[in-house]
């Protein structure tokens, strides 16, 4: 039995509930379950006729999913990947009927704190990250292998390490003499590889980030998930993500504008209004935490929170 952390706090919880504008009739998704703060607040704003379907690829999560709602009707946990919320959402019937759905993206503070799942350079703990432990490469694997040029290239793009290819070099040199098998073994090398320190992060912070980035394929799997999100909205559904760096963050806002505007025609191009009319449009501005939510949660300082809305 999984035991839940008292210290979990789910970010931007009354923005979010906002941002959903939900219905108590509505039908939802909640893309990350988590540790299930968010759902568990949709659910209060459901009649006994709504239903919110969740999704989890953390085994873990859905144990406690499992154990938490086991008794409403209203819920379902599904283990996987939200990359694949098309095909799941299309598997209950639901296609473009979801009222509206929550992404928050990146990894969970449970993760963070079990030593075990390898997320952290603070605690010991197999070099593992992998958000579901039962599927792909482990981080320890995947450097076992690794080229230096590759290596070097995952920091530098995921992690936006400037000492990338003097990290990557450590990495592969003391490979060649044992086996990188622990976190803070990990977070050892890191830091000594860099010449210069950042007084307000741990020097592991950046490269951890970019490995765990690359081992869960997290900026492809959010740009499917983005796509595949708004396939399944209702005509009023909205599509909520919560992402916690700037390389996230780039990615929903890019594909948010780029969607509320539509295509770019050239002017010259006779079009009848019909034709310019655009499917979808931003909700609001960027919703940032603020000072007293980052001073109860100090992990929710980087998180930005985004909307959009399907009209026709």
């Amino acid at each position: 039995m999984v035991e839940e952390k008292s210290s979990h706090r789910p970010v931007l919880l009354t923005e979010v509930v906002e941002a959903l504008a939900i219905k108590p009739e509505g039908v939802y998704l909640d893309g990350t379950f988590g540790r299930g703060g968010h759902a568990q607040e949709i659910l209060k704003r459901l009649s006994e006729k709504g239903k919110l379907v969740a999704m989890d690829q953390d085994p873990q999560a859905v144990e406690v999913a499992q154990q938490k709602f086991a008794n409403d009707p209203r819920f379902e946990i599904v283990q996987q990947n939200f990359e694949h919320l098309e095909e799941v959402i299309a598997a209950r019937g639901l296609t473009q009927q979801v009222d509206g759905i929550l992404l928050d993206i990146g990894v969970s503070s449970p993760q963070l704190d079990d030593a075990s799942r390898g997320f952290s350079f603070i605690k010991p703990g197999p070099l593992d990250m992998r958000m579901n432990p039962q599927a792909g490469q482990s981080a320890a694997e995947w450097l076992a292998t690794v080229e230096e040029y590759d290596l070097t290239t995952v920091l530098m793009h995921f992690g936006e390490e400037k000492f990338a290819r003097r990290i990557a070099n450590a990495i592969v040199e003391t490979r060649k003499e044992t086996l990188i098998e622990d976190t803070l073994q990990l977070a050892n090398i890191i830091a000594a590889a860099i010449p210069v320190k950042d007084k307000k992060k741990h020097p592991a912070t950046k490269s951890f980030q970019a490995i765990r980035i690359y081992i869960n394929r997290e900026l492809e799997v959010l740009e499917h998930a983005l796509r595949a999100g708004l396939n399944v909205l209702s005509v009023g559904g909205r599509l909520v993500v919560i992402s916690f760096h700037s390389l996230e963050d780039r990615m929903v806002k890019r594909y948010f504008r780029d969607m509320s505007r539509g295509p770019q025609i050239p002017k010259d191009i006779p079009l009848m209004e019909k034709d310019l009319q655009q499917p979808y449009k931003l909700v609001g501005k960027a919703v940032k935490p603020g000072k007293q939510e980052i001073q109860e949660n100090p992990r929710s300082r980087s998180s930005v929170l985004r909307v959009i809305e399907r009209v026709m």
